[in-house]
């Protein structure tokens, strides 16, 4: 079945950050190889607020067989608690485009390799295109529902 027409994770790296482990934390969640997948990470420079260096990194899938084993992958990293939390807020978190937002922690995840959703900034976004046939907010939350209610 597929779930989504595309995902998206970017994160960021201030001038205090390690980028490089920053990055390496953003293939860690990607569970197989960019370069055998013919996946680009992208990285952009940008300057933030009084004139600090910013980096941008950012995955994007739009492959069924990439985002369905990404999805299945964090899916399988997430704890019950934290699925049953996805579902109670489905409403909130898939937009009116049907794109559906997960937020992951991390320092966490950079210290414990643990996938812990969050509410702050510090994090890894993630935005899942939804596909929803058809392209309805109730055929939306169904796939999520299946997706995250599924064994």
């Amino acid at each position: 079945m597929k779930i989504a027409h595309n995902i998206k994770l970017s994160t960021f790296s201030y001038e205090e950050d390690d980028a490089d482990q920053i990055r390496q934390g953003l293939l860690d969640l990607v569970p197989f190889d960019l370069e055998q997948e013919k996946l680009e990470l992208k990285k952009t420079n940008v300057q933030g607020f009084k004139e600090k260096c910013i980096i941008i990194f950012e995955l994007f899938m739009k492959k069924e067989r990439h985002t369905n084993k990404f999805l299945n992958h964090i899916k399988e990293q997430l704890t019950t608690d934290q699925r049953n939390l996805l579902l109670r807020q489905q409403e909130s978190r898939l937009d009116e485009k049907l794109d559906f937002f997960l937020r992951i922690d991390k320092p966490r995840f950079l210290k414990d390799g643990v996938v812990q959703l969050t509410e702050q900034g510090n994090c890894y976004h993630i935005r899942i295109s939804i596909a929803a046939y058809p392209a309805h907010r109730e055929q939306a939350l169904e796939v999520v529902q299946e997706w995250l209610g599924g064994v």
